[in-house]
């Protein structure tokens, strides 16, 4: 399958931290980003976990936040990531970096007073444990703020509309590990002793077809869909080309939870 149009759609993957870096840099990421920063409630002096910190894209806001006197603890288990998140942070002498996974956080018990995830749950074997970690490393009092979004909720106009559903059903049955972990997120934290006063959905809207492109990298994906069966070649290339050349829309609801130990 070739694209509709090479010069609408990214044929190629980005890195994973180019694409970290530059989503947080889009509107869409600074929306959300901006709602999980101001939940944290952060202030001079706290202790602060990012558990996937990835290149270390919120690293610097949250040393920022807990200045002077905080610390910022940034765990990925991905090397190349905690050596990107490095120099991203080389300013900041408030910042540690730990390699390790969120279901056995390299924490001691109580060791944190703010923690959070962005976008980490949904590709992890097993959330419920991953919570467990959250909440056995933070303090009494302590708040986790997580970001997720439900990719159910992915909408993208298009004349046929059985086309968007078959791509979105691809999205959430064969590409995303834990597709609806939005929408589960506040029931999981609650079953891990958090209690959890607020649920905030933001909704994404797309217009601009390269901007969501960025995002949700629609040839590639589709093409996914087709070795899966989802989409026929000719479904696809109809598909495809609306995209490219019909005026775009596309949706996706993402959740910010808020909880507290």
């Amino acid at each position: 399958m070739t694209s509709a149009d090479a010069s609408v759609f990214e044929t190629t993957r980005p890195a994973s931290a180019d694409y970290l870096i530059r989503f947080a840099a889009s509107d869409a990421g600074r929306d959300y980003k901006g709602r999980m920063l101001d939940a944290l409630e952060l202030r001079a002096g706290l202790a602060v976990l990012d558990a996937g910190c990835g290149p270390g894209a919120d690293l610097p806001a949250l040393a920022e936040a807990v200045a002077p006197g905080g610390t910022v603890i940034g765990v990925d288990r991905d090397q190349e990531m905690l050596d990107a998140a490095a120099a991203r942070t080389a300013a900041h002498p408030g910042v540690e970096l730990r390699r390790g996974d969120v279901h056995t956080l390299p924490l001691d018990d109580a060791a944190v007073d703010r923690a959070c995830t962005d976008r980490v749950l949904q590709h992890v074997d097993d959330p419920a444990r991953a919570l467990a970690e959250f909440h056995r490393v933070l303090r009494p009092g302590g708040r986790l703020v997580m970001g997720e979004p439900d990719w159910d909720t992915l909408a993208v106009d298009h004349p046929h509309p059985a086309l968007s559903r078959a791509y979105t059903r691809h999205i959430t049955e064969q590409v995303i590990r834990n597709a609806a972990i939005g929408r589960q997120l506040a029931r999981l934290a609650t079953d891990a002793g958090f209690r959890v006063p607020e649920v905030i959905p933001v909704t994404q809207v797309f217009r601009d077809v390269r901007a969501a492109d960025r995002v949700f990298g629609f040839e590639r994906t589709t093409r996914r869909a087709v070795e899966a069966g989802y989409l026929s070649e000719y479904q696809a290339g109809v598909w495809l080309h609306h995209l490219a050349h019909r005026p775009f829309f596309a949706s996706a609801t993402l959740y910010v939870v808020v909880a507290e130990a």
